[in-house]
C-alpha cells in the first residue's frame, strides 16, 4: 500500500475514496461468486480475538468461527472504530477500507463447526485517542443464512494502555 502516499499527495481524499471503491468492487466480486452457492444453508458465525491500542495504533487478532450446521464457502467481517482512521493504512491481503472508520476482511471458507484462519491487522487512528470502541460484525455470509441472528455488532472498549482486550 505504499502507493497511497502518492494518492494522498496528488488527489487527497478523492484518491483514497477511489481506492476504497476498487477494494469494494473486489469484495463485491467475492459476494457474487458466493451467491451462486446452491442449497438452503444455515450457519452461525462468531469472531473471537483481542485488540490492543497504543500510540494511536490498534492491533487486532481475530479468529472466525462457524457454529454450523452448514459450511460457509466464504464470508467477510466488518471492523468499525469510534475514531476515524488515518488516511494512510497498510492492510493485509483480503482486507479493504470501506468507510472513514471501517475495514472489511475476508474470512475464507468456514467448515461447519470449524474455525477459520486467524486475521491479524493493524490500523492507525487519526491522533492518539485515550480509548476507542471497536465493533465486530459479519458483513457478508457467502449465501449462508444465520437464523435467529440479529446481526448486532459485538462491541469492545479498548483503552490506550497497550494491554490486549479480549472479545
Amino acid at each position: 500500500m505504499r502507493g497511497l502516499r502518492g494518492l494522498r499527495g496528488s488527489r487527497g481524499r478523492q484518491g483514497l475514496r477511489s481506492l476504497a471503491v476498487s477494494g469494494l468492487a473486489g469484495l463485491s466480486a467475492l459476494a457474487g461468486a458466493g451467491a451462486a452457492w446452491a442449497g438452503d444453508p444455515s450457519a452461525g458465525l462468531a469472531y473471537h480475538g483481542s485488540a490492543m491500542l497504543a500510540g494511536g495504533q490498534v492491533d487486532v487478532w481475530l479468529t472466525p468461527r462457524n457454529d454450523g450446521p452448514a459450511a460457509v464457502p466464504d464470508a467477510s467481517v466488518r471492523l468499525r472504530w469510534s475514531a476515524a482512521l488515518a488516511d494512510v493504512q497498510q492492510l493485509p491481503a483480503g482486507c479493504a477500507r470501506t468507510e472513514e472508520r471501517a475495514v472489511v476482511c475476508r474470512t475464507g471458507a468456514l467448515a461447519a463447526h470449524g474455525l477459520g484462519e486467524q486475521i491479524a491487522l493493524s490500523v492507525r487512528l487519526e491522533g492518539r485517542p485515550p480509548e476507542v470502541t471497536m465493533e465486530v460484525e459479519t458483513a457478508w455470509t457467502g449465501g449462508a443464512a444465520e437464523p435467529g441472528k440479529t446481526h448486532e455488532a459485538e462491541r469492545v472498549l479498548v483503552l490506550a494502555t497497550g494491554d490486549p482486550y479480549a472479545f
